[in-house]
């Protein structure tokens, strides 16, 4: 079942799904659109890289439109990360080989499974006008990323169809979204704090060509990165993380 909530458009190939839902969302289309593709020719994620289109991996995004300013337009990739998971998770004897990385990656033992990528668009007085979130997962293929560990979802058994998984996902994106709605962003932050790094976790964090070493520490209650570093807690509201293993 999928929830009354999202219009699903199946594709058998698109370019990029999170291009044709941009496009769509300046056009003027009512939240709730879900684009999925089979497979997808010129998918890009985070900072311009390439997204790898395998057939049988899932290449989907959703255009919402919710009020709140711009600034908490963020939110959306961590609610969205902890959605995504929770689908993924739905057939794995043990639940707790996935992992969630600030802010917008989803890893399966330790390796990049799942990626999120986030677009808005704001108005004159600073509200989001429209939120693109594009979910990107290795299902059935890991295609090699250089530098990276990257994963599949049948290295743990066979992997649903990636309609089934875009159906998983949507559901929880709606579930989450109404718990967002109903109690605030708290519950997310302590759902994806579920899964994150244990606190004094080394991590690196890339700040353009800047790199800052130190220990997570947590969110923020906006949703930010914490990071002990210089004796003292710092947080950050974008940037790259990376742990000893390059991942």
């Amino acid at each position: 079942m999928i929830s009354s909530a999202w219009r699903l458009e199946v594709h058998d190939s698109l370019p990029s799904t999170a291009d044709l839902c941009r496009s769509r969302a300046e056009a003027g289309e009512p939240e709730g659109l879900a684009i999925l593709a089979r497979q997808q020719t010129a998918g890009h994620g985070t900072r311009g890289r390439s997204w790898t289109g395998a057939v049988g991996n899932l290449f989907l995004s959703v255009l919402l439109r919710p009020s709140g300013p711009a600034g908490e337009a963020s939110q959306w990739s961590l609610l969205a990360g902890v959605a995504l998971a929770e689908a993924l998770s739905a057939d794995l004897p043990d639940k707790a080989v996935l992992a969630l990385k600030w802010p917008n990656d989803v890893l399966l033992h330790g390796r990049k499974v799942a990626g999120i990528l986030l677009e808005s668009a704001a108005d004159a007085r600073g509200g989001l006008v429209w939120l693109s979130i594009g979910l990107g997962a290795n299902l059935a293929t890991a295609p090699p990323v250089p530098g990276r560990g990257i994963a599949c979802l049948a290295e743990c058994g066979p992997p649903p169809p990636p309609e089934t998984m875009a159906r998983r996902v949507l559901a929880a994106l709606a579930q989450w979204r109404d718990v967002r709605a109903h109690a605030g962003f708290a519950p997310v932050r302590a759902a994806f704090l579920a899964r994150a790094p244990a606190h004094g976790t080394r991590i690196t964090l890339r700040l353009g060509e800047r790199m800052l070493g130190g220990a997570f520490a947590g969110l923020g209650e906006d949703g930010s990165l914490l990071l002990r570093t210089g004796g003292r807690v710092q947080a950050f509201a974008a940037g790259e993380v990376t742990f000893g293993n390059g991942n």
